[in-house]
């Protein structure tokens, strides 16, 4: 049993959408860009995805998808069963046809194998997701001193505007030659 590229696709995808739609629709290509994702695999999957109204679409100048749903009630097994993603352990699809027309052996334990996947994907939200990648995003990206910053730091300063600036704003002061040992 595996998830194949259609469910990945369309949940990454999902979250992309749900982690940009607060500055308006979003565009597939944007997602494509930014995703590495086929833009004609997305029009498909996003087809799906409207048609069990997981999200909406605005046509137009500044059109794109927006979630047609909070992002709490969007759970990942939503998305996985809108774009048609089998999530099966078992050989005969449940119909307990395994062997000889009867269930095999082991048709239990892939059919709570199953039951567990659903139940696991059905108790992660969207929103759950997209909370963990703002959170992945806050503790990788660089802290970066605004000009703003460094204007302020240069007036309180004027020595010189050559000066380094810590990451707090400070002039880091470089040691004076007068005072520094050279032997």
């Amino acid at each position: 049993m595996r998830l194949t590229t259609k469910g990945r696709f369309a949940v990454t995808a999902m979250i992309d959408l749900a982690l940009r739609q607060h500055h308006g629709p979003v565009t597939l290509a944007g997602i494509s860009q930014r995703q590495k994702i086929s833009l004609s695999y997305l029009e498909q999957l996003f087809g799906k995805l409207r048609r069990h109204e997981l999200v909406e679409s605005t046509r137009g100048p500044g059109g794109g998808y927006t979630l047609a749903r909070a992002m709490k009630e969007v759970t990942v097994a939503d998305i996985i069963f809108a774009v048609d993603e089998p999530l099966d352990a078992t050989q005969c699809n449940g119909k307990q046809d395994c062997q000889d027309d009867g269930p095999c052996m082991t048709h239990e334990l892939w059919s709570n194998l199953n039951k567990r996947m659903i139940e696991y994907l059905d108790s992660v939200s969207l929103s759950d997701l997209v909370e963990e990648q703002r959170s992945k995003q806050a503790q990788t990206a660089p802290r970066q001193i605004s000009v703003l910053r460094e204007h302020r730091a240069a007036l309180e300063f004027p020595t010189s505007t050559l000066q380094p600036i810590r990451m707090d704003g400070t002039r880091a002061t470089a040691p004076n030659p007068a005072t520094t040992n050279t032997n």
